[in-house]
C-alpha cells in the first residue's frame, strides 16, 4: 500500500485546486444605518426605524429546489443604535390560518421541521466562522457558532449561550420577529465599514428552506461561501467595556453504595468571567467550575474494538471551539478538551470526576486574517488514587490564507506534577503534542479539505510517535466525492487527545450521484459507492470494506439511505463479538462477511417521528440481526416523548456466546414555559447491567440565568434467567442544586 505516495498525490490535488478557485465577487449588499428611534420589541413593525430601513427581500429556494424564488418569501429589515444591531423580519405564508411546528419551548431547538427564522453575521468578512442568532413563530430564541464555512457534521453548534432579546408574533397569514442583539455579544474589528450577513428561513408548511443569498441546494442552509454584504453607514468603534460575570453556587448530596462510602456532602462557589479584551478577542476566566447541569451522555451498545466519541457540550469550552478542537480528522485530534476534568482510578479503570480549581481561555481574532487561542487549566490532585495535580496548556494560531483557506499550528502540554516534594515514588512525566493543519475552502465552497502534520513527545523517544494525514471533498449539484489516507505512527501518544487506532495507514474514498426529479414526491436520489482500507507495516490488511449505496430524499423531509457491504477484519487482540464477555476469538484470525446498512427517518414536522435503522447480516464467524431507532411524540409546543432503542441479537457458533443486548432510553423533555423546563432520561444498557435515571429542573429566572436540580440514580439491572426484567441495588446516588446569575459589567 503506497500511503505516502497517496497523501503526495492528495498534496498536490490540493495545490492544484487552490490555483483553481473561482474568486467571484458579491454581487448584492444591505445597507444598515444607525437610528435614535426607540424600537419595542413586541413584533408590531410600526415603528419609523423599519419604515425607513432598507430591506433584503425575493428569498430563494434551497430546499426542495434552488432554482426559484421561494413560495414564502420573506422581507428583512436591519438598524443599529449606541448598543444594539436590530434585525426585523416578516415571514409571508403561501395560505392563511396556518399551523406553525416547534418541537418544544426550549431554547436553541434544530431541526428542519421547525418554522424559523435565522440571521448569519460574519463581521471578518473571512466566509468561514459566523455567529448565527434564530427564533421561531413562538419566540423560543437560539444562537450558536458556524465554523468550516457551514461544511461537515461539526460545523454548527447551539451550546453557546449569550445575552440578547427577541419576540414573534402570529398574524393571519404571516408571522414577525424583532431581535436586539448586543454589539458585546459579537466579535468584530473596530473601523470596519462592511460585514457579510445572511438570512435564512425555514417553512414547514411548503418544506421550504430559502435564503436571502443564494445557496445551492447540494449544500448546507447556512453555508457562508455566499454572504452578501453589510454596509455600515460609520465606521464601527468598541461599545464601551465589556465584561460579564456569571457567579455560581452549587450544593450537592451523593453516595457511593458499589464501595460503601459514606454520604458525601459537597457545596462549591465560583464563577466564570467574559472578558472582551478588543472587540475580536475574548478572555474566559474559571474558578471552581462546575458541570453538574450538563445534561448525560446518551449511552451507546458498544460493539467497537476501540473508544467511542462524546462531543464537548460544557458551556467554558465553546466560543471559538473549532480553534482548539478541529485540527486533524474526527477520529485523530491532537486536543480533546474532554480529557479535562476527568481522570482514570488505576485500581478500577473508571473514569472519575477531577476538580479544576482554574482555568484561563483566551480566543478570537487579533486581525483581519489572524486568530488565536491559548487555554492553561489546573487539575486537582487525588491522593486517593494517586493522582498528582495536573496542568493542561493549548495554543494554537490561525492564519487565513488564499480566499477562504488557512494554515494551522497547534501546541498541547500535559504537566503532572508531584504528589509531594518528597515523593521519590512517582516521578512526574509531561506529554506534548505539536501540530501543524492546512485547511482548504474554495471561493465557490466546491472543495473543501484538510493535510496535517500532528507529532506527540514524552519519556519514549521514538521517531514513530507523528500522525500525518489528508482530506480532499468535492460537491457539485449531482456529484460529490471525497478521499482521505492518514499514517498514525506506533508511538504516537497525544494524551490530552482523541486517538482510536495508532500504528495505521489508512486510505477511504466515497463517490455518488444525485438525480434530481422535476416533479413527484422525491427531492433527490441516487447511487455512491465507497471503501476504506485499513493496514498496517509488516502485517498487511487489518480491515477493509466496499459499500454499493443507495441515498433517497424526499420533499416532505423523510429520508432512506441503503448499503451493502463487504467487510474484512483481522484482529489485532482478542475479542469477544457478542459484547457478553464470553470467549473471545483469537488474535491474528481474519474474517470476511456481507452484510446490510439501512436507515429510514420520518418526516420531521409530524407530531409522531421515527428514525429506524438495521445493521444486519454475517458478523465475523456469525450472524447478527441489528435494529434501533427512535420514536417521538411532540405535545406541541410543550415538549416530546422519545424511546431510544438499540436491540442486538448475536448468534456464534459453539464454544462462543451468543446474546441478545438492549439499550432502551425512554427521554421525558417538557417545557411548561420559554423559562421552565424538565427533562428526564432513563436509560438501560443490558450489556452493562445498568439502569440509569436523570432528571434535571431548570428554571431561568432572568436572561442566561438558571436554577438547576438535578436527579441521578444508578441500579443494577439484568434479565433474570425466567426472562423478567430485575432491578437490583443501588450502584450510586446523586442530587444536585445549582444557581448562576449573568452579570453585564
Amino acid at each position: 500500500m503506497k500511503f505516502c505516495a497517496v497523501q503526495l498525490f492528495l498534496t498536490l490535488f490540493i495545490i492544484q485546486s487552490i490555483s483553481s478557485q473561482n474568486f467571484t465577487s458579491q454581487n448584492s449588499s444591505l445597507n444598515i444605518k444607525k437610528t435614535s428611534d426607540k424600537i419595542i420589541l413586541d413584533g408590531i413593525l410600526d415603528e419609523r426605524a423599519w419604515i425607513t430601513s432598507d430591506s433584503a427581500y425575493d428569498f430563494i429556494q434551497n430546499f426542495p429546489s434552488d432554482t426559484s424564488l421561494a413560495i414564502a418569501q420573506t422581507v428583512v429589515y436591519i438598524r443599529y443604535d449606541d448598543h444594539n444591531i436590530y434585525v426585523a423580519a416578516k415571514m409571508h405564508n403561501a395560505s392563511k390560518s396556518r399551523k406553525y411546528v416547534t418541537t418544544s419551548l426550549r431554547r436553541d431547538f434544530r431541526g428542519d421541521g421547525n418554522d424559523s427564522f435565522s440571521v448569519i453575521f460574519d463581521p471578518f468578512q473571512d466566509k468561514t466562522n459566523g455567529t448565527l442568532f434564530g427564533m421561531n413563530p413562538f419566540g423560543v430564541r437560539r444562537e450558536g457558532f458556524i465554523s468550516n464555512g457551514g461544511s461537515g457534521r461539526d460545523a454548527y453548534s447551539f451550546d453557546w449561550d449569550n445575552k440578547w432579546n427577541g419576540t414573534s408574533k402570529i398574524y393571519d397569514d404571516y408571522w414577525t420577529v424583532e431581535m436586539a442583539i448586543p454589539f458585546n455579544s459579537l466579535r468584530f474589528n473596530e473601523n470596519q465599514k462592511e460585514w457579510n450577513i445572511n438570512f435564512y428561513r425555514i417553512d414547514s408548511e411548503t418544506t421550504e428552506k430559502s435564503t436571502w443569498s443564494y445557496i445551492p441546494r447540494n449544500l448546507s442552509i447556512g453555508n457562508m461561501a455566499n454572504n452578501q454584504k453589510l454596509i455600515w453607514d460609520y465606521a464601527l468603534k468598541k461599545k464601551g467595556s465589556n465584561i460579564s460575570l456569571i457567579p455560581f453556587l452549587t450544593s450537592a448530596v451523593n453516595k457511593d453504595y458499589i464501595n460503601d462510602k459514606k454520604v458525601d456532602h459537597s457545596r462549591n462557589i465560583g464563577f466564570d468571567m467574559k472578558y472582551g479584551i478588543s472587540s475580536g478577542l475574548n478572555l474566559d476566566l474559571t474558578v471552581n467550575p462546575d458541570f453538574s447541569q450538563v445534561e448525560v451522555d446518551q449511552q451507546v451498545t458498544n460493539l467497537d474494538r476501540f473508544e467511542i466519541f462524546f462531543p464537548e457540550k460544557r458551556q467554558f469550552f465553546l466560543e471559538n471551539a473549532d480553534l482548539f478542537s478541529n485540527n486533524g480528522n474526527r477520529n485523530t485530534r491532537p486536543f480533546f478538551s474532554r480529557r479535562i476534568g476527568i481522570v482514570t482510578d488505576t485500581t478500577t479503570g473508571l473514569a472519575i470526576p477531577n476538580p479544576i480549581p482554574i482555568g484561563i481561555r483566551l480566543s478570537g481574532k487579533v486581525s483581519q486574517n489572524t486568530r488565536v487561542g491559548l487555554l492553561n487549566m489546573q487539575g486537582a490532585k487525588n491522593d486517593s488514587i494517586q493522582q498528582p495535580s495536573i496542568n493542561y496548556t493549548v495554543a494554537t494560531i490561525q492564519q487565513k490564507v488564499l480566499n477562504r483557506s488557512n494554515i494551522d499550528f497547534i501546541f498541547v502540554n500535559k504537566q503532572p506534577f508531584k504528589l509531594t516534594l518528597g515523593d521519590s515514588s512517582y516521578k512526574a512525566a509531561g506529554n506534548q503534542t505539536v501540530g501543524w493543519d492546512f485547511n482548504l475552502l474554495s471561493a465557490d465552497n466546491k472543495w473543501n479539505g484538510n493535510l496535517f502534520v500532528h507529532h506527540s513527545f514524552d519519556e519514549v523517544k521514538s521517531k514513530k510517535a507523528y500522525a500525518t494525514g489528508a482530506y480532499l471533498y468535492y460537491s457539485s449539484l449531482n456529484w460529490t466525492w471525497y478521499i482521505s489516507s492518514q499514517h498514525i505512527g506506533a508511538d504516537y501518544n497525544p494524551e490530552v487527545g482523541f486517538v482510536r487506532r495508532t500504528d495505521i495507514r489508512q486510505l477511504a474514498s466515497t463517490i455518488r450521484y444525485s438525480y434530481f426529479p422535476k416533479l413527484g414526491k422525491v427531492q433527490s436520489h441516487g447511487p455512491g459507492f465507497d471503501f476504506d482500507i485499513l493496514g498496517r507495516q509488516n502485517i498487511g490488511f487489518l480491515d477493509w470494506d466496499i459499500n454499493l449505496l443507495y441515498r433517497i430524499r424526499f420533499n416532505n423531509t423523510s429520508s432512506m439511505d441503503f448499503r451493502l457491504r463487504r467487510q474484512f477484519t483481522r484482529l489485532t487482540f482478542n475479542f469477544d463479538p457478542s459484547g457478553s464477555n464470553g470467549l473471545e476469538l483469537p488474535e491474528n484470525e481474519s474474517y470476511a462477511y456481507n452484510f446490510i446498512i439501512g436507515s429510514w427517518s420520518s418526516d420531521s414536522r409530524r407530531k409522531l417521528t421515527m428514525r429506524l435503522k438495521t445493521n444486519s447480516g454475517q458478523y465475523f464467524n456469525g450472524h447478527r440481526l441489528s435494529l434501533s431507532g427512535t420514536v417521538g411524540y411532540r405535545y406541541q409546543p410543550f415538549g416530546t416523548t422519545s424511546i431510544d432503542i438499540t436491540y442486538n441479537s448475536i448468534k456464534l457458533p459453539s464454544p462462543y456466546n451468543s446474546s441478545q443486548l438492549y439499550l432502551i432510553g425512554p427521554k421525558f423533555d417538557f417545557t411548561f414555559t420559554k423559562k421552565l423546563f424538565w427533562t428526564t432520561y432513563v436509560q438501560y444498557n443490558s450489556q452493562i447491567e445498568n439502569l440509569n435515571i436523570n432528571s434535571r429542573l431548570q428554571w431561568r429566572f432572568k436572561p442566561v440565568s438558571d436554577i438547576y436540580l438535578v436527579y441521578t440514580d444508578n441500579f443494577f439491572a439484568y434479565n433474570s434467567t425466567d426472562g423478567f426484567f430485575q432491578i437490583g441495588s443501588v450502584k450510586y446516588r446523586a442530587i444536585s442544586f445549582k444557581i448562576t446569575y449573568w452579570l453585564n459589567l
